[in-house]
């Protein structure tokens, strides 16, 4: 992820209230210690390329 992606990932969080934010967050976490973790970001990062 390079700076700009950060960057604009800082600003939708820090827009998002705290509730949504933690919620987001424990998402996140079941995503990284899922063993399809890799799968499942790589489907991200597909879904994000074709959105723009």
């Amino acid at each position: 992820m390079d700076n700009m992606d950060m960057a604009k990932l800082m600003s939708m969080l820090s827009k998002m209230d705290k509730k949504d934010l933690e919620q987001g967050l424990s998402k996140v976490a079941q995503v990284l210690n899922s063993p399809e973790k890799d799968k499942i970001i790589s489907e991200i990062n597909k879904n994000m390329k074709t959105d723009k």
